[in-house]
């Protein structure tokens, strides 16, 4: 007989998946409007291309490429690590509008039709910052990175590097329909409230 244990947790990650289809391609025909003209907003202040592509570290330590509107400038090397605060030189005067109100990430839905993210999960991270995971921290890899997550909306990046992933562990070990439910509905006060955006 399969244990009861893995049964539920079988139904909880469909029931996720499903969540996760259903909000993202709603959510993409919803904002379809508005990033467009964003993206041309983009390029129009900033040559380049309008939508960033950068390789993360996704489930399993599976890599992909993970999709933003563009914020900085196009001659910033792609690897740099991500801007500290909105004064960064880096970012465009349009960039810091868009992360300011985390709407840079809204490309990152496609993401999450094709599988390579969720709505809720630990924030995925570069390659070169998953080499130098102590192995305590690569339990965070243990499921579908996310849009948003628990660490995001219990002060969002202010914290440093080991309090995020002690977030992320947290919720890995947690996971269930109420907590990500509960998480959706801090993110909203969270990014209104401008707390640490990333």
């Amino acid at each position: 007989a399969v244990p009861q244990a893995s049964l539920a947790r079988t139904a909880y990650l469909s029931t996720k998946r499903f969540l996760d289809v259903a909000i993202a391609g709603l959510g993409l025909v919803v904002t379809a409007p508005l990033l467009l003209l964003l993206g041309y907003l983009v390029k129009r202040e900033s040559p380049g291309p309008a939508i960033f592509r950068q390789m993360r570290v996704g489930e399993m330590g599976r890599t992909f490429v993970m999709y933003k509107l563009r914020t900085m400038r196009r001659d910033t090397a792609p690897y740099d690590y991500k801007p500290e605060d909105e004064t960064d030189s880096r970012l465009t005067p349009l960039g810091r509008v868009l992360r300011k109100w985390s709407l840079d990430e809204l490309p990152q839905l496609v993401n999450i039709l094709r599988g390579e993210m969720s709505l809720v999960g630990p924030r995925p991270e570069q390659p070169f910052i998953v080499e130098r995971y102590e192995p305590w921290q690569r339990g965070r890899l243990l499921v579908r990175p996310g849009l948003t997550g628990w660490w995001q909306v219990n002060g969002r990046s202010d914290k440093p590097l080991h309090l995020h992933t002690e977030y992320d562990l947290l919720y890995v070990q947690n996971q269930s329909l109420w907590m990500d439910l509960k998480i959706l509905l801090m993110t909203v006060p969270a990014v209104l409230g401008r707390r640490g955006a990333r």
